[in-house]
């Protein structure tokens, strides 16, 4: 058994420990969570970038003292110059993973940020941004070790992504992704996030770095132009919400797949699964995992394609039940293999007074697009690739439209007054090893033993075709066995600990105020706090 790291009165958890410490010190400052989080997702941003970067996009989930829980939608659309007909022009049966024509959406990280922050000094908050930006400069001027994670990485489509404008200069040593420890710095990134001090967030998307993007843009052909640029605006949304025995359930809306990591917790309640790691567990989380992703790739799309009461209406208990009962207790179901890959970075934050926040930050792939602009040091997404170019496909490419994305940060109020921030990277793996480790802690598990325990991912992964249930070879071979005996397609990864399995963390706040904090193994990071 681990022990789970606990603070006395806050704490923070992230994937690489010195955004844990950013956030921790913006804590120690007088900081709220909200704030610490600011701190943390630009550190992650320098200190992490295969998984994130500026250029990328960002969903908050936060919860007040008294229950009243928001969330942030910072998810930029296509471009107006990314119609359907442009690419289908290009021949391809679907959109460049790589390249100028990969980074078509708007990067909405920092519109976060900036909604993030003013919303933060509602709240009491007074840190400023050369408080809360002040590691990640100080990392891009003055160097970062690269992490064991991203040493260890096999990015998709490597020599597309290598051709990359700017990925070289920025990324490459000697031709060659760099070893783990060796130095990485960052000045033009480090100029802009300085500049971006004084100026403000908002500078980035209708000020001078807003105009430095979109000359860079213009100047490697990728669609974005100022005015996508000026019309980005981050948006605060209330979450959805799913109540269960005991406690209430919290995720991001369409187009996010909040709504799946929801739809499995809620189904797999109703199958009465009792101890972790059993048959019982294991079958039930992956049959629930299929009728969650089936409703998700229906529903979960730009929210203007979708009516609010679509969405509810797969939250009722008579929904979730016909949804349980469909599934059987020693049988798998036939399985329409999901599509998306995804990296990403999950951190977690909650402070003194009981704020908590849950938070994800993306590039999609590895690296995103691979391009790099060099004024400002920006790595553009290719969050754009899930856009569909069949003019039928409910997640069409259409200019101004968010694409689906795989992101979603969590969090559970129990009604003993355990308050639990929680989430993963891992693209359609996210909802999946979400339910895992709340599902675990929720049946006696020590919060580091839930997420350092085994788990699995039921359908594709990074560069592979295979639709399988994938299991991480730390299982129980007798569980194993029963599994393949239902009749899952089971595949023993060869890692103890596997990278396929995602990177997740959580954090359980208690009545009386200590916090329990832990991030993966798989990971480089773990937690810090007061």
């Amino acid at each position: 058994m681990s022990e789970t790291p606990t603070f006395s009165t806050a704490a923070t958890a992230a994937p690489h420990m010195a955004a844990a410490d950013a956030g921790r010190d913006a804590l120690a400052m007088g900081g709220n969570a909200v704030e610490a989080m600011i701190a943390m997702a630009a550190t992650i941003a320098v200190v992490y970038p295969h998984m994130n970067s500026v250029g990328g996009d960002a969903f908050w989930l936060i919860r007040e003292p008294k229950g009243r829980a928001r969330s942030i939608e910072a998810c930029g659309p296509a471009a107006a110059a990314a119609t359907l007909e442009r690419y289908q022009r290009l021949g391809g049966a679907s959109i460049p993973a790589r390249g100028p024509l990969a980074a078509l959406t708007v990067p909405g990280a920092i519109g976060g940020w900036a909604l993030a922050h003013a919303y933060s000094k509602s709240l009491g908050g007074r840190l400023g941004l050369g408080d809360l930006l002040s590691h990640a400069i100080k990392f891009a001027r003055e160097g970062i070790a690269v992490s064991a994670s991203e040493a260890r990485g096999q990015p998709n489509e490597q020599a597309a992504l290598f051709a990359a404008p700017g990925f070289g200069e920025a990324f490459l040593h000697e031709g060659k992704l760099p070893p783990a420890g060796h130095v990485r710095r960052a000045p033009a990134l480090a100029s802009m996030l300085d500049y971006l001090v004084s100026a403000g967030l908002d500078d980035f998307y209708r000020g001078d770095v807003g105009r430095e993007i979109a000359a860079d843009c213009a100047r490697i052909g990728s669609p974005l132009v100022r005015k996508d640029l000026q019309a980005f605006e981050a948006v605060m949304r209330d979450p959805l919400e799913l109540r269960l025995p005991g406690r209430t359930l919290y995720n991001t809306r369409p187009p996010t797949q909040g709504l799946a990591a929801l739809l499995i917790l809620g189904v797999f309640d109703r199958l009465n699964a009792k101890r972790p790691d059993s048959f019982e567990h294991i079958h039930g989380l992956v049959e629930s995992v299929k009728r969650a992703f089936v409703v998700r790739d229906r529903l979960c799309v730009d929210h203007g394609r979708v009516l609010p009461d679509e969405i509810a209406d797969c939250l009722e208990p008579a929904f979730l039940q016909r949804e349980a009962s469909a599934i059987a207790a020693d049988r798998t179901a036939q399985w329409p293999a999901p599509t998306g890959k995804g990296d990403t970075v999950w951190m977690g934050a909650v402070d003194q007074s009981g704020l908590a926040v849950s938070y994800i930050q993306s590039t999609y792939w590895e690296y995103g697009s691979g391009c790099v602009l060099p004024k400002t040091g920006v790595l553009l997404q290719n969050r754009g690739v899930s856009f569909s170019l069949h003019p039928e496909h409910v997640n069409v490419l259409t200019p101004g439209q968010r694409p689906f994305h795989t992101l979603n940060p969590a969090m559970a109020a129990f009604h003993d007054g355990r308050v639990m921030p929680y989430g993963s990277m891992g693209g359609d793996g996210q909802p999946q090893f979400q339910a895992q480790v709340l599902t675990r802690y929720e049946r006696g598990m020590g919060l580091a033993d839930a997420i350092d325990a085994p788990r699995f991912l039921l359908g594709r992964t990074w560069g592979q075709t295979s639709t399988t249930l994938k299991l991480e070879d730390r299982f129980d071979p007798s569980l194993t066995r029963a599994l393949e005996r239902a009749g899952h397609a089971v595949e023993i990864l060869p890692d103890a600990y596997s990278d396929t399995a995602g990177h997740a963390g959580a954090l359980v706040r208690h009545p009386k105020g200590r916090v329990e904090a832990a991030h993966d193994p798989r990971a480089d990071g773990g937690a810090s706090g007061l």
